[in-house]
């Protein structure tokens, strides 16, 4: 399966509203491997259910972690999540997480200050 990064975005959107994961979209199965990803990768806390066969078939998120509440901060305006897409996760499919999460800070300096960050870290 492929990592998509709408569902991962859904997902931590839904988790902070305390909403359940039912997405309409998505299948149980999609939802849950992307739960599991987002566990992996440190952005929440939760327990997953497996059948005989190692497959995820439930999850129970417990809390987002402060990584993930960092991505939900950095994806919150659905402009810049939209030119994101556009702009980095369209034309390079094969881009790291850490590399979008880091154009999306860039970006975002560049709103509030206008220009890029310096290497310093100073606007």
């Amino acid at each position: 399966m492929k990592r998509d990064m709408d569902l991962i975005r859904k997902i931590l959107q839904r988790i902070e509203a305390d909403q359940d994961l039912n997405l309409d979209d998505y299948s149980t199965e999609e939802i849950c491997y992307h739960v599991a990803l987002l566990k992996d990768a440190g952005f929440l806390e939760a327990f997953l259910s497996t059948g005989e066969s190692g497959d995820i078939t439930g999850v129970s998120v417990t809390r987002l972690t402060w990584q993930g509440h960092d991505f939900l901060d950095a994806t919150r305006d659905d402009t810049l999540w939209c030119k994101a897409r556009e702009h980095v996760l369209k034309p390079a499919a094969s881009w790291t997480f850490s590399l979008l999460l880091e154009w999306l800070k860039q970006e975002a300096h560049r709103r509030v200050f206008g220009v890029p960050p310096s290497s310093s870290g100073t606007p």
